[in-house]
């Protein structure tokens, strides 16, 4: 075994890590803090055409006004599904349509409401770290088997948990920066 064979070890984690890191900022970005966003829609998908789509796939999204979200169907004859996905997602929104575009109003957020959107953000964030650390845990594992197999030395096996433990602590610091953000915009703090 040789040093690239270690510096494919840590690019492979590296690179998972930072997968669960932007699955983590995906999902909170769909935390709705009662600013419109089209991000907010990402999680949606609507029955049509025999299958589940993504919203976007299906309407132009855009935000005319800050508490408000439109969604023009490209194919008129899907906007019931639309308005049904909508309704029956966890986001709490009660669309309107017109027969040409849906309008999406954005209603302003409770205390308790930010509170429960808050604790989710601390859920999904602490979900990332533990997938994070199940990517640290799989590594150190490897390298612990390539001293075992003779493959590496006491030296590089240390070397190596050590730059394991530093793609670690930047994983979770990169999630913890995003959990902070985003409890600053719900809770103002």
């Amino acid at each position: 075994m040789d040093v690239s064979d270690l510096k494919d070890l840590f690019a492979a984690t590296k690179t998972r890590m930072d997968g669960y890191v932007e699955h983590v900022r995906r999902e909170i970005a769909g935390v709705r803090t009662g600013r419109a966003s089209t991000a907010l829609l990402d999680q949606i998908f609507v029955e049509a055409y025999g299958s589940r789509m993504p919203l976007n796939q299906l309407a132009s999204l855009s935000v005319p006004e800050t508490a408000m979200l439109v969604a023009t169907p490209f194919d008129p004859g899907v906007m019931a599904s639309i308005e049904k996905a909508i309704r029956s997602s966890d986001l709490g929104l009660n669309p309107a349509s017109d027969g040409k575009v849906i309008r999406i109003p954005i209603p302003a957020l409770t205390e308790e409401r930010r509170k429960d959107l808050s604790r989710h953000v601390h859920k999904l964030a602490e979900d990332g770290r533990n997938q994070v650390r199940g990517v640290r845990r799989d590594a150190n594992d490897r390298l612990k088997k390539f001293l075992k197999d003779h493959e590496i030395s006491e030296d590089d096996e240390k070397r190596g948990l050590t730059e394991v433990q530093k793609l670690t602590d930047e994983a979770v610091k990169a999630i913890d920066d995003l959990q902070k953000r985003k409890d600053e915009e719900l809770l103002g703090r």
